[in-house]
């Protein structure tokens, strides 16, 4: 091993680092987090009341960071859920399990096992007992109501809370629904995500260059997020050359090439849990890129902003679809799953597909206050170079406002 390759002593990366924390270069907004806290449970309670039901039992991290803004082992949680949550229409705010005191929960109590990791081959008894504690819980709040809503659980609850007399309803579609419409403080939240996810995109712009790798370039990104308090990006979605046809391939440690298109989509979990979802394809190397690299980026830039200039409240989906930019044949094959979709602390509520992968699936229309990606890929079967763009929208009552700002590549559309 060459040892002169080896920094020694401290790590000069994070001892020089003077440019990561965004503070540094412009202050945050302001945000009323107790109104935010209190804005969103009432937007869940308002979904309970219409939906009927007299308590959500919440085991999603995302919803439950909405909710009482509790957020500890969130990717844990995602997949080996230990922490329930027990929002009642009307009652106290009940944590389980939770691994530490910090939300805005109104009581903390142990809870069940309700998953296989914690509770093994015994699961289906204390299903049982965790049925128990629900039905004391609507007894305990004093309410007649015996229709609940569930998160994403294993079956042994659903049958053990249906063999105690409750109705079962999924909790899915009315967390949904009341987050769609984002408040003042929310989308303050999402302009500091997207303005920290653009300063990373800078650094990773800034420096592309000779031995470079894919991982290299995403790893800026990921470092500007955790240097301002954010959380984790849903993929490494970074990918160039070859490897940009077909897209949805994560970075890996190929080294960036001159003549390399090089495409991102942020997908990115940022400050206060709240998303940005950015995408923009960068033009590397001195020499002029290709006849063919600027009109596949021409293709991506005139869908996005075609799509765009169709986004305003009360557009139906299935108008909006029918509307969208029309894809050439020859880029179906590959083109991006979603024209539009919301996004909050996550990728949300609603998804419209283009036309040809599909009907829509909600009889819905858009609405002021809801946040959308617009997004594009162009890329033929069988060929090198492919673009990804994507945009961050506010929709308002007459159009929408851009959250997103990071420029387009100029030697690309000139």
């Amino acid at each position: 091993m060459d040892n002169k390759l080896i920094t020694p002593g401290p790590d000069g990366l994070v001892l020089s680092d003077n440019w990561s924390d965004l503070r540094k270069f412009r202050p945050m907004p302001a945000i009323d987090f107790k109104r935010l806290d209190g804005y969103r449970k009432e937007r869940l309670r308002s979904a309970m009341r219409e939906a009927d039901v007299a308590l959500c039992i919440l085991v999603s991290p995302i919803t439950i960071r909405y909710t009482v803004d509790y957020n500890t082992f969130p990717l844990f949680q995602s997949h080996i859920p230990v922490t329930y949550l027990f929002l009642p229409l009307d009652g106290p705010i009940t944590l389980h399990q939770a691994f530490t005191l910090a939300s805005s929960a109104d009581s903390v109590r142990p809870g069940r096992p309700i998953s296989f990791f914690e509770g093994g081959n015994e699961l289906p008894e204390t299903a049982k007992l965790f049925a128990d504690d629900v039905v004391s819980f609507l007894s305990e709040i004093g309410t007649t109501n015996r229709k609940v809503a569930v998160e994403y659980v294993n079956p042994s609850i659903t049958q053990a809370l249906m063999d105690r007399g409750l109705e079962v309803v999924d909790a899915v579609s009315i967390v949904e629904g009341a987050r769609v419409i984002k408040s003042d403080d929310e989308i303050a939240c999402i302009r500091w995500a997207c303005a920290v996810a653009e300063h990373g995109i800078a650094h990773m712009e800034a420096s592309m260059g000779p031995g470079v790798t894919e991982l290299q370039l995403w790893g800026l990104l990921n470092y500007t997020n955790l240097a301002n308090q954010g959380g984790w990006h849903e993929g490494r979605m970074l990918a160039s050359g070859p490897r940009i046809n077909p897209w949805l391939q994560e970075a890996t440690q190929r080294v960036i090439e001159p003549g390399d298109l090089v495409g991102f989509d942020t997908d990115m979990v940022g400050p206060f849990g709240y998303f940005c979802d950015v995408s923009r394809t960068f033009y590397y190397g001195k020499e002029a890129p290709s006849a063919r690299q600027k009109q596949l980026y021409q293709f991506a830039y005139d869908e996005l902003q075609t799509n765009m200039k169709l986004i305003r409240a009360g557009l139906s989906m299935k108008d909006l679809q029918a509307s969208a930019w029309p894809v050439p044949e020859e880029f179906r094959q590959q083109a991006y799953p979603a024209l539009i979709h919301g996004v909050g602390m996550c990728d949300e509520y609603p998804q419209v597909k283009p036309s040809f992968r599909g009907p829509v699936a909600y009889d819905a229309t858009l609405e002021a206050g809801m946040v959308i990606c617009v997004e594009s890929y162009i890329g033929a079967v069988g060929e090198r170079d492919g673009v990804k763009l994507e945009e961050q929208l506010l929709v308002t009552s007459d159009g929408y406002e851009l959250l997103s700002n990071y420029p387009f590549e100029e030697r690309l559309l000139g």
